[in-house]
């Protein structure tokens, strides 16, 4: 067919567009490579993850943190609260992906778990200190700590004010070769920052261990009523004051560091890198005074863990 000045000019045209559409094809096919890459790098984000933590107030307060945190960066948190570190460590890693830890404890149950009950407990007083002392120990159980807090919370002793001012007793060692009932955390059998080290250290007679909780409502009320002599609570806690109670000094040091670190999988960690980022500026943000503050909030004002945690992190800027 011949072809006139037209038909030519709109083959033309149709050449063009034609090579337009193919060269836009081909850029779209480097972009949908580069964004896959970049994808790839995000696509650990969200999806299903687990935290398990102790069911005290604190360890509930920062567990609802990190929930609040991981929920806003997609994630679709289930949160597990029991009594005490054996009853999770049992499922972590494996069912449980993250767990709000303390430095110290967690490297020393790490440490009796391998070593065995009589293994030489670590007793850095630096945060990063010890986490860099459970290295091997965190190496080997599959976890990684990412940064260390500044705030810490270690165990902490009382008894009544009424008690101490009767008995000059301002100190642990004030009760060495005492008899003592103990009201504690489950876990506080045999522990070197618990039960062994009032014993082995203070030469305190623990003559019964009642496992009552930690910082609970029936320690308190154990210690109060003359059930117990000695409580266990942390060194946050700010409620004791107001009901007749007073912590005494551990000045033989029996506690080592315990600050604040969250505790992760580390296969979870190597599919889920952005967790770090979303939990690390957390462990910046808090102190060991704000967190005896946010304490007081819920176990003085009586508010909810997880109005508090919004509420600081709202204030915070991290949601």
């Amino acid at each position: 067919m011949k072809q006139t000045p037209l038909r030519r000019a709109l083959g033309a045209l149709a050449g063009t567009l034609a090579l337009s559409v193919a060269l836009t094809a081909c850029a779209g096919d480097d972009l949908a490579s580069d964004s896959g890459s970049s994808e790839g790098s995000s696509a650990s984000a969200g999806g299903p993850l687990t935290i398990a933590s102790q069911s005290f107030a604190e360890a509930e307060l920062v567990s609802n943190m990190y929930q609040l945190l991981l929920e806003d960066a997609g994630y679709d948190v289930t949160l597990q609260l029991v009594d005490a570190r054996d009853a999770y460590m049992a499922d972590f890693p494996g069912d449980v992906d993250v767990v709000p830890e303390y430095v110290g404890g967690i490297v020393n149950f790490l440490n009796t778990r391998e070593n065995g009950a009589n293994a030489e407990a670590f007793t850095e007083a630096d945060g990063q200190d010890m986490a860099d002392a459970g290295a091997d120990l965190l190496d080997a159980a599959g976890i990684t700590l990412l940064d260390v807090s500044e705030a810490a919370d270690a165990n902490a002793y009382f008894v009544t004010q009424d008690y101490s001012d009767a008995n000059g007793v301002t100190a642990l060692s004030d009760l060495e070769g005492q008899k003592v009932v103990l009201a504690a955390a489950p876990d506080c059998e045999g522990r070197a920052d618990c039960e062994a080290g009032l014993e082995d250290v203070y030469g305190i007679d623990i003559t019964k261990l009642l496992p009552l909780g930690y910082a609970s409502e029936q320690t308190y009320s154990s210690v109060i009523d003359g059930e117990s002599d000695l409580g266990q609570t942390s060194t946050t806690d700010g409620t004791l004051e107001s009901q007749g109670l007073v912590v005494l000094d551990d000045d033989q040091g029996i506690q080592p560091a315990q600050n604040l670190v969250p505790a992760i999988s580390t296969e979870f960690l190597d599919a889920h890198p952005d967790v770090a980022d979303v939990l690390d500026p957390l462990m910046a943000a808090l102190d060991t005074d704000t967190l005896a503050e946010l304490n007081g909030r819920i176990s003085v004002d009586r508010a909810k863990p997880a109005d508090v945690a919004q509420e600081f992190l709202t204030d915070a800027g991290l949601l």
